[in-house]
């Protein structure tokens, strides 16, 4: 069966380096065990719900290859054709890892593309992803990726876009502080965006749900619905499971304790395939 998600082997995971706030303090603090159960967990809910996936086996040297959101944007072309946009990483210590996704993504048949001539900042679905049954693509920028990057990605893929800046380094990643479930509602964390987003996301999506601010820190946004029915995310976040759960979603928790100390999650342990 077709693979709909994409993970990676957390054999190599650590905290090797600080390049977020969420990483201070726990350089070398990660229990391998422990993680690998995570993963698995995280893995097999997919499963369960009827995603299959791929994983790519592990590199010596590239602790953070496990969260797949980031080196890759993929989606369709106007014409049908499944295609890949390569991420230029902010951190050098994770430019790497670039290369082995899109072997992964080249040997599948995916047509890739490199978003200018000139490498622009651009962290794929940590900072963009698709608004669910519109040819849109919600960016974000501020930490990781340049409003640049976002317009080629867009025009690569023919979609409007609506972007947005971040303004906290708790939240560098878009996929931190705002959660889509569905082309109408979303999870948000306000302390993350400049006025004008928020004015311009308010716009956009008619519900945004508060995740308050102890929950955003354990990264209750970076959950993710792969069907607009089911919301995978961090235990111990029981203000946005009960908020989720009165717009009608089934909430299933996982722990990815050993993922926070490096800043991610569930939406960034995985990559949805198109």
């Amino acid at each position: 069966m077709e693979p709909r998600v994409l993970m990676a082997d957390p054999k190599y995971f650590d905290v090797e380096y600080v390049i977020n706030p969420h990483m201070a303090g726990h350089v070398g603090g990660v229990d391998r065990d422990l993680a690998r159960d995570q993963w698995s967990q995280v893995k097999a809910t997919y499963e369960d719900l009827g995603f299959p996936v791929a994983v790519i086996d592990p590199v010596p040297g590239l602790p953070d290859l496990v969260f797949t959101a980031n080196q890759s944007f993929p989606g369709r072309l106007p014409d049908g054709r499944a295609a890949a946009v390569r991420s230029h990483m902010h951190a050098p210590q994770r430019r790497p890892e670039v290369d082995v996704v899109f072997e992964w993504h080249a040997a599948r048949g995916t047509s890739i593309f490199d978003l200018a001539d000139e490498p622009l900042a651009f962290e794929g679905m940590g900072d963009a992803m698709w608004v669910p049954g519109r040819r849109q693509i919600l960016g974000g920028h501020g930490f990781r990726s340049e409003p640049g990057a976002l317009t080629a990605l867009a025009q690569r893929f023919e979609a409007d876009l609506i972007a947005v800046r971040l303004i906290d380094a708790r939240w560098y990643h878009l996929d931190t502080c705002l959660q889509l479930l569905d082309a109408e509602r979303a999870l948000i964390v306000r302390e993350a965006f400049d006025a004008p987003s928020l004015e311009l996301l308010e716009r956009t999506f008619p519900t945004l749900v508060d995740v308050p601010l102890d929950e955003a820190l354990r990264l209750a946004c970076n959950g993710h619905s792969p069907d607009g029915r089911h919301f995978i995310v961090q235990s111990g976040c029981p203000v946005t499971a009960d908020r989720v759960r009165d717009l009608g979603l089934d909430v299933i928790e996982v722990d990815t304790s050993e993922f926070l100390k490096s800043g991610g999650s569930v939406f960034c342990m995985k990559l949805m395939l198109p």
